[in-house]
Order: C-alpha cells, then structure tokens, then sequence
C-alpha cells in the first residue's frame, strides 16, 4: 500500500470483542462498502481494541448503517 492509500482508510468502530467487530464487518460487506479489520488486542495479555476501518469516502454511510443497526 502506498503512503497515501494508507491514509485514506478510517476507522469508524473499536471494540475489545472480535464478535462484534466482525459483525459490523459482514453488515457493511452486505451493504457493498469494503472494510478492513486490524486487531490491535495483546495476545498476552488481553488488553486493547479491535478496530474496523473503510475508506474515507465511505465513512459516513458505513458510520450511518452501523448506528442504524445498534439503535434496532
């Protein structure tokens, strides 16, 4: 990835749950808004967030359908 592909990513959902993240992941996916999953959790010692990133075009739609979807 070139360094401005790199910032064009954002990201729009953390958690310490890979579960929830990963559901927020295939929501988006069925929508059509590509998404990428970094896991920053210490295997060790289990502290830290997963994070789920899109990019920056399509941050306040992916935004929007995952509050869409909390709030159900």
């Amino acid at each position: 990835m070139t360094d401005s592909a790199e910032h064009n990513w954002v990201m729009i959902y953390s958690s310490p749950s890979l579960v929830e993240v990963e559901i927020r992941h295939g929501l988006l996916r069925s929508e059509d808004i590509e998404s990428i999953i970094i896991n920053k959790k210490d295997s060790f010692y289990l502290i830290g967030d997963i994070e789920l990133y899109v990019k920056s075009g399509d941050a306040f739609s992916a935004r929007q359908i995952i509050s869409d979807s909390d709030s159900e």
